[in-house]
């Protein structure tokens, strides 16, 4: 088993959403009281404690405390709620989600995850597209467990839903900036009103944010492609400029359209790998420096993307029942190029010879992807509910995958080591839930989709010799079709007006998957059938002690069937396999708790055991020039040079065994309004294991980190000036690894600073 502590530094104003209590402020809240948090989960507005999923809820505000040090705001999330955890490999364009244990450690650009990113209600499926950043948020839900039936495939672990603030017919806005050590500048900013008193409306937000390069290239020996070397602050900093504006027209009280376009600019570094970090037997870093690097090749691992998008959300209200169209675009192009062995060659010599030499390079030419949903849904309120629907999309790209000879300028280089694939992804979908009231308090929900998900991959270009002779013989076109259910049925019983019961169980599953990359180092395609996902519930929604008390918890279990799982081949390329299922149970809480009106404390906790179940499945391990580098504890066999680890019995990778999450903040009153303030946040990890198989140095166990914020803040809120600390100790944590090079990932740095808030309505 296994736990994360993190502790939220957001005001004790800011802890809940917005709901529509009584004589409460904007927040939900009133002075002595914790307010209702209304989320929707099941698409539309509803009261937490009365909806039969277990939903983590994190308010904007939160989460702008946690980013205040210029963190990825979606990487910020991880630990920040029960069972949820994020980490990359890929820089700030490839975050990897899991939930209760369950995602995908595959890097490749087509990778597909369990997780399902929703924006506004636009569905994100492209792993680039999974990277927008989040800012003018006003709340941020996670959905735990298969959510098949309303939200569709691909979210076997479950969902991850922002919601940001909208148009209203009254001005108002917000904004936060922070300044910070490493040259750290965050803005997080919205403003909006009406143009047309009650007829048109509008938003403006935006997000920016700037890093200094603060990791220095040590390496001093010569570059076969021409990388400037030694150089100091060569890498590590970025700029992510963000603006999104929102336009609500309401022509009729029946009839609105929601109109939303955004865009971002991203340039910065991938991310850093510090070769030998690692030295067999122990998964100790602490002699690795954060700050310093010695790269051979790879230009200093550049990375940059830009993204548009659009959508458009129609309403019509027929009195029993509405209709909802939502229409989206999005388009992205960018590339990411990477020191994949995590050092210079001549610092690793075998018998005398520079050894491992590596970098790639992965450039998403084109994306298109499309989305329409319509849905009718009955007014709420009732014993009986109902909504039906469907559901179209359609994502295109063109990706090329560069290997290292394309970049030398030596003797060795060849222009063809390059790969170009063409990536069609469809779906189609109809779905429909009803939620009846069977007795007083007892609620029947159940809900039904059918899907067909379609793959195809083309090979546009082979990865040829210098000469130009094609040396690929594996396939050029694979297809990858199939017709699945999916589906979910719940009771609620609500034995009081604070305490609510229920069960659920639920089926998702994930479409078929494609690992083309491989082409580029002459190997054929590897491939996936669809998972499926049987998940069971039960939970308790309570809210205690005149409301100053929420305390919600679930137990689950699930299995997952022809789990997909991703490993390494001999060139440390991603291998897709199916194996027979994983099995799982955990349990997680939420507890918000406020003794005093001054006072607000939270805690979150998740355990959670898993084991992959299947006798035949093996995971190539760690090896180098023929030579298993780290310590194997699972039985292996040797096929030819490469060794095999049976994973049989093996939890899942990055599923923490437990996560345990604390926040804290007290406000002390000033006799003109405003008060004084201080507030703490600490987050700890239990036992992760990074890959299939275990081993002694590819794991952490009790990483932990903590920040810290003191300020004032002015009466009603108005502005806010605070000093913060983020990774206040300076952990420097163990987040992934390169198995073959003994490569370490690391967190991000201690971030001291200052920050200013405000807000007018």
């Amino acid at each position: 088993m296994a736990l994360v502590l993190a502790m939220g530094t957001a005001s004790a104003q800011d802890l809940q959403p917005a709901t529509a209590a009584a004589q409460a402020d904007e927040t939900g809240e009133t002075d002595d009281t914790l307010g209702e948090i209304i989320v929707t989960a099941e698409r539309r507005e509803q009261s937490l404690q009365r909806v039969p999923i277990s939903v983590g809820v994190l308010g904007g505000d939160n989460l702008r405390d946690f980013q205040a040090g210029g963190d990825d705001t979606l990487l910020a999330l991880s630990g920040r709620v029960p069972s949820l955890y994020v980490e990359t490999t890929t820089g700030r364009i490839f975050p990897r989600f899991y939930i209760r244990g369950l995602g995908n450690i595959d890097f490749y650009l087509g990778a597909s995850q369990p997780v399902s990113i929703v924006q506004d209600d636009v569905v994100l499926e492209h792993v680039v597209l999974k990277s927008n950043p989040v800012y003018d948020v006003q709340q941020v839900e996670v959905l735990r467990g298969p959510q098949g039936s309303l939200f569709g495939r691909n979210t076997t672990a479950g969902i991850i839903k922002f919601d940001t603030y909208k148009p209203t017919q009254q001005l108002d806005g917000r904004a936060q900036m922070s300044v910070g050590t490493y040259g750290t500048v965050s803005l997080d900013a919205g403003v909006g009103g009406p143009i047309v008193p009650d007829v048109l409306a509008v938003r403006a937000s935006t997000l920016i944010q700037h890093r200094a390069d603060w990791v220095d290239n040590v390496y001093a020996g010569p570059s076969a492609d021409g990388t400037p070397t030694p150089l100091k602050n060569a890498m590590g900093g970025y700029d992510d400029r963000n603006a999104r504006l929102q336009l609500l027209f309401t022509p009729t009280d029946r009839l609105s359209f929601e109109a939303s376009g955004h865009v971002r600019s991203y340039e910065g570094t991938s991310t850093l790998f510090h070769r030998g970090a690692l030295t067999r037997g122990s998964n100790s870093v602490k002699d690795e420096p954060r700050t310093r690097v010695a790269y051979d090749e790879a230009q200093n691992n550049p990375q940059a993307y830009d993204t548009y998008g659009a959508s458009l959300r129609s309403s019509y209200d027929f009195g029993g029942a509405t209709l909802t169209s939502i229409t989206a675009y999005e388009t992205s192009s960018g590339y990411s190029r990477g020191d994949t062995d995590g050092g210079a060659a001549a610092d690793y010599p075998v018998n005398g010879v520079a050894n491992g030499y590596g970098q790639s390079q992965g450039n998403l030419r084109d994306l298109d992807q499309w989305t329409q949903e319509l849905r009718l849904a009955s007014a709420g309120g009732g014993r009986f509910t109902w909504q039906v629907g469907g559901m179209y999309f359609d994502s295109r790209d063109v990706t090329d995958f560069y290997q290292r000879g394309f970049f030398l300028t030596t003797a060795a280089r060849n222009p063809n080591n390059w790969v170009r694939l063409h990536n069609v992804n469809t779906s189609w979908a109809g779905f429909g839930q009803v939620s009846f009231e069977l007795v007083p308090k007892l609620t029947l929900t159940a809900g039904g989709r059918i899907t067909k998900d379609t793959k195809e991959t083309d090979l546009l270009k082979t990865a040829d010799t210098a000469a130009g002779v094609v040396t690929y013989k594996g396939r050029t076109h694979v297809r990858l079709s199939n017709t699945e259910p999916s589906w979910d049925a719940s009771l609620l019983y609500e034995a009081s007006p604070d305490l609510s019961l229920y069960t659920r169980v639920a089926r998702g599953f994930r479409g078929p998957t494609i690992q083309g990359r491989s082409a580029v180092f002459n190997a054929d395609f590897t491939t996936a059938d669809s998972e499926s996902n049987l998940s069971w519930e039960a939970g308790v929604k309570s809210r205690l002690f005149d409301n100053t008390l929420q305390f919600n918890a679930t137990v689950f279990a699930y299995r997952v069937s022809d789990i997909q799982l991703n490993g390494n081949d001999v060139n440390g390329n991603g291998v897709l396999f199916n194996a027979d299922k994983a099995e799982a149970y955990g349990a997680e809480a939420d507890l918000t708790w406020r003794p005093v009106p001054e006072l607000t404390l939270r805690v979150g906790a998740s355990a959670l055991h898993s084991a992959i179940k299947d006798k035949n499945v093996y995971a190539q391990v760690c090896a180098l020039n023929g030579q298993v580098v780290c310590t194997v504890e699972n039985p292996t066999i040797t096929r030819g040079t490469n060794v095999f680890a049976q994973i049989d019995g093996e939890p899942l990778p990055n599923a923490p065994e437990y996560n345990l999450d604390f926040s804290a903040r007290y406000d002390q009153p000033l006799s003109n309004g405003g008060r004084a303030f201080i507030a703490t946040d600490w987050n700890i990890q239990g036992y992760t294991q990074f890959v299939l198989y275990r081993t002694q140095e590819f794991t952490a166990n009790g990483n932990f980190e903590g920040g810290l914020k003191v300020g004032y803040a002015a009466p009603n809120d108005a502005w806010e000036l605070a000093a913060f600390a983020r990774n206040i100790t300076n952990e420097k944590n163990l987040k992934g690894v390169i198995e073959n090079y003994m490569a370490a990932v690391f967190n991000e740095p201690r971030v001291i600073g200052v920050s200013l808030s405000g807000k007018f309505r």
